[in-house]
């Protein structure tokens, strides 16, 4: 029967006695204490109790784990010293086991020496042991962990000679150590003793501040925003930041924030701080390339909404919009249509809008990046290029009116005008007054100008109310003319007014500097003369003899 004993607690099995041995073995034959030890040998016995069975390690009673007739095992005491292993039944000594060497932890290196909270750290070394043990630390054997100035970390990986941990998120600079978990047995052999430590040597570790990077990937003049602490005031003369060895154009340099922009000669790899003589790593950067999926319209007139649909556009930032930027030019980041710039709406990571301008050119849609290779001090620039990404073709289409119907009508009656080119409606929106928004957001007045509506039906220099608006047709509503009313210095007008239909489309066109926009230009289309009939109109006698209908009589 094999008797197997759990923390040293004793199982009164039989009373065998145990025979001398003629054979010994000891496994391991060094280690540093709380290291299990398997010892065997040709007849132990069965187990009686801790008063009977004992093992010692140069005379330090060590805690029994298991007891087997030809295996035992036995932690290794935290007083044992150098010396023989002796295994006793009834006080009588077995054949001695042989010699143990106790050793202690050591720590050779800890990878890296500087590092942020967060980061994995290696610690190699010998003598730590085959496991971490029990993950609880309150358990009965205790557990084998790193300390980070005083600061326990949390353990990835455990082997006798290389440990991994992670750095606390609240550890400071501080010395590295290992504790090895030693339980020993109570004054009478069993368990157990409180939990006791066997502590490496230290390695001093600095712990340095953290240093984040937004975004971590994009096209080549992207502007990327370091966060962290004690960067210093100003950037001295040798500071830099590295994308994959390549220096980059420095806008902005504070204690706590620096922004930089992807070079134009940038490749995938790691961004690299270099500051007071010593280059730190941040992390990689993922150096992307334009893609365009779709664009619609490929046909229009003026003023229509273009959709560029891709990936990897990159932040779209006017130079000189932020106080980080310092010698660049407004428009870096640009939308030709047939070489004219358009006015940008929305300028996203997977997505581009632009407005075509007044001036634009049936031709190819380029996307225009701008980036550049700074000087050696890291300001601008050594170099200035952009890089360009082809989306494709878009044909100006001029609208033309083929017929309208009626040429005469009555107050809100419905005017259609049908022909082609007339492209989309564009309604009253805040996207169509460039920095509305802001103005908004910043709890600022603001006034609504032309700039609130690019198309638009006048009827006798009337505006309309647009019923549809599709390629191809047009319908209105005849406008109430301001004269017809009380309060008109001639009175109350009932007479016959006449002009024209006029279709109209607005659009700009950027400054020549880059920056958005010039005056609003209009594209007019005369359909042809309208007459206003007076239909629809009260009469002079609503307004001047008593009507019960209309609530005089009250």
């Amino acid at each position: 029967m094999r008797k197997v004993i759990l923390l040293g607690i004793g199982l009164i099995a039989g009373t065998l006695g145990a025979s001398p041995i003629a054979w010994a073995e000891i496994q391991p034959s060094n280690g540093p204490p709380g290291t299990v030890v398997t010892l065997r040998g040709g007849e132990f016995g069965e187990f009686q109790g801790t008063q009977v069975n004992r093992v010692e390690f140069n005379g330090v009673p060590a805690l029994i784990q298991l007891w087997e007739r030809d295996l035992i095992l036995a932690k290794v005491p935290l007083r044992a010293q150098d010396g023989p292993v002796q295994v006793f039944v009834n006080s009588k000594e077995l054949l001695p086991m042989g010699t143990f060497l106790v050793t202690q932890p050591k720590i050779t290196r800890v990878d890296p020496p500087q590092a942020e909270p967060g980061a994995l750290l290696l610690i190699e070394g010998e003598q730590f042991g085959n496991t971490a043990g029990s993950q609880d630390p309150n358990a009965m054997f205790g557990a084998n962990h790193v300390l980070i100035n005083d600061l326990r970390a949390a353990v990835r990986t455990w082997q006798p000679n290389k440990i991994e941990v992670t750095i606390p998120a609240n550890a400071t600079s501080g010395p590295v150590t290992v504790r090895l978990a030693s339980m020993d047995p109570l004054p009478d052999g069993s368990c157990c003793a409180p939990a006791t430590y066997t502590v490496s040597n230290a390695m001093a570790l600095t712990v340095i501040p953290p240093i984040t990077m937004q975004p971590a990937e994009g096209p080549v003049g992207s502007k990327v925003v370091l966060s962290g602490q004690d960067f210093g005031g100003t950037k001295s003369q040798e500071d830099a930041i590295f994308f994959n060895g390549h220096p980059a154009t420095i806008a902005g340099w504070s204690p706590r924030t620096i922004v930089v922009h992807v070079p134009l000669n940038a490749t995938s790899g790691p961004l690299v701080m270099k500051r007071g003589g010593k280059e730190r790593f941040i992390g990689h950067f993922m150096v992307q390339t334009s893609q365009v999926t779709e664009v619609t319209p490929r046909q229009g007139p003026i003023g229509t909404l273009l959709r560029i649909k891709g990936a990897h556009f990159g932040v779209y930032s006017e130079s000189g919009a932020t106080p980080y930027y310092m010698d660049f030019n407004h428009g870096d980041n640009v939308v030709e249509i047939g070489g004219v710039p358009a006015i940008i709406h929305r300028w996203q990571h997977d997505r581009i809008d632009v407005w075509v301008p007044f001036s634009v050119k049936s031709g190819p849609i380029v996307i225009k990046r701008g980036a550049t290779v700074p000087n050696q001090d890291g300001t601008c620039c050594a170099q200035r290029s952009v890089v360009t990404t082809l989306a494709g073709s878009f044909s100006v289409v001029t609208p033309k009116i083929d017929s309208y119907f009626p040429i005469a009508a009555g107050l809100d009656e419905v005017v259609t005008i049908k022909g082609s080119g007339f492209g989309d409606f564009l309604k009253i929106s805040e996207a169509t007054q460039p920095g509305l928004h802001q103005k908004a957001h910043d709890s600022k007045n603001y006034q609504l100008g032309q700039n609130v509506s690019r198309t638009q039906v006048l009827i006798n220099d009337i505006a309309t109310q647009v019923l549809s608006w599709t390629d191809t047709e047009i319908q209105v509503r005849v406008p109430r003319r301001p004269i017809f009313g009380i309060g008109h210095p001639e009175g109350f007008k009932t007479e016959l007014t006449k002009g024209n239909v006029l279709v109209q489309r607005g659009s700009w066109d950027m400054l020549p500097d880059g920056t958005c926009c010039g005056p609003k230009q209009w594209l007019s289309l005369v359909a042809g003369d309208f007459t206003i009939l007076p239909r629809g109109l009260p009469t002079q006698d609503l307004f001047t003899e008593p009507n019960p209908n209309r609530g005089d009589a009250f």
